[in-house]
């Protein structure tokens, strides 16, 4: 019984020591201290042996398991290091290689076009001495309609519903709430804009979306008039298209502003002679302004007999839409990447 287990022993440190897989190590393990193993079977089989052998054989069948026990641990560290350093050399990665000049294909970030838009315009905008102001997307009804001239009752609200929440307050229709903040902590002369997003309760199609940006324009001083209005939508439209643009002002209602006007440039596909793009009248309507309303200036505590002021708003999806030649306004909510792409 002894040589029998000597040669357990033996052959399985052997085979131990030449394998070369942690299955094959997993083998052996089964084949001899398994259930069925040829070890277990031994240990088994003490109670049929004499008493005088028993102790002996049980002794040095416990030795034997410990000793190949300890042969399959080892064998099992050995096989795992050496597969880690295999990895290491074959999927070996230098997370201090400079990706300039990695053989793979670095694609890098660029600006949205409407915040590619939005800042041209800032920049314009603030060399001409305007500063750039922010409020919340969430706005009260106050600040919303009441303080720029539109009451309750005032039609003017069903051309602006919009999203509306629980505790009475909505998103902002526009970005001249964000004026009447302005107006509020600041003492005049000033000179603001207001870019930001709005919201409006619409059936979307081609040219309408309920989600799209705007920036809106304020100048509050002495003795404004239509005059310096004209010339700064000629400045900001001459650095927005990089040429001389013509600008024309059409009587328009807007309760926030008195006069009110809708600002067209020159159709620049046709020079003003007439197009499909410009429905053959050579001008594109491009934003509504006009001198702040009285009313408006009370609400932002400014006193309109000694202050007056012009205002302005545009959009700026659907000036990149004709920039661009885009014909669906819905484009730039889709999520579609490839509609980025494109700039």
């Amino acid at each position: 019984m002894e040589e029998k287990l000597n040669k357990i022993k033996q052959d399985a440190i052997e085979r131990i020591n030449s394998s070369k897989l942690l299955d094959e190590i997993e083998e052996i393990r089964v084949n001899i201290l398994g259930r069925k193993g040829l070890l277990t079977q031994i240990l088994r089989s003490l109670g049929e042996l004499a008493p005088e052998l028993r102790n002996t054989i049980g002794k040095k069948s416990n030795e034997i398991k410990k000793i190949i026990e300890d042969a399959i641990d080892s064998k099992k560290s050995e096989l795992a290091k050496s597969g880690f350093s295999e990895i290491a050399s074959n999927e070996w990665i230098d997370v201090t290689l400079n990706p300039e000049t990695s053989i793979r294909e670095i694609k890098s970030g660029f600006l949205h076009p409407i915040s590619k838009t939005q800042y041209e315009i800032e920049d314009i905008l603030t060399s001409m001495g305007f500063q750039i102001l922010d409020g919340p997307e969430p706005e009260t009804e106050y600040y919303n309609f009441e303080a720029l001239n539109i009451p309750k009752f005032h039609p003017a609200r069903d051309l602006q519903d919009t999203f509306w929440t629980e505790d009475g307050n909505l998103m902002r229709t526009h970005t001249s709430a964000i004026q009447i903040r302005g107006m509020e902590k600041m003492t005049p002369p000033f000179r603001i804009m207001a870019p930001g997003r709005v919201f409006r309760y619409e059936a979307t199609d081609a040219s309408h979306e309920h989600t799209f940006y705007q920036v809106e324009g304020m100048m509050v001083d002495k003795d404004i008039s239509v005059s310096h209005l004209i010339y700064v939508m000629e400045q900001v439209l001459k650095g927005i298209f990089k040429r001389e643009i013509k600008v024309r002002l059409r009587p328009a209602y807007y309760p926030f502003v008195e006069p009110g006007f809708d600002l067209d440039f020159n159709c620049m596909i046709c020079e003003g002679k007439g197009c499909r793009v410009c429905k053959h009248t050579g001008w594109i309507e491009f934003l509504g302004c006009g001198l702040v309303h009285p009313n408006v200036l009370r609400a932002g505590n400014i006193d309109p007999e000694i202050w007056s002021g012009f205002a302005f708003g545009m959009g700026l999806n659907r000036l990149i839409m004709m920039q661009n030649g885009i014909n669906d306004i819905r484009h730039f909510m889709s999520g579609d990447i490839r509609f980025i792409h494109q700039f």
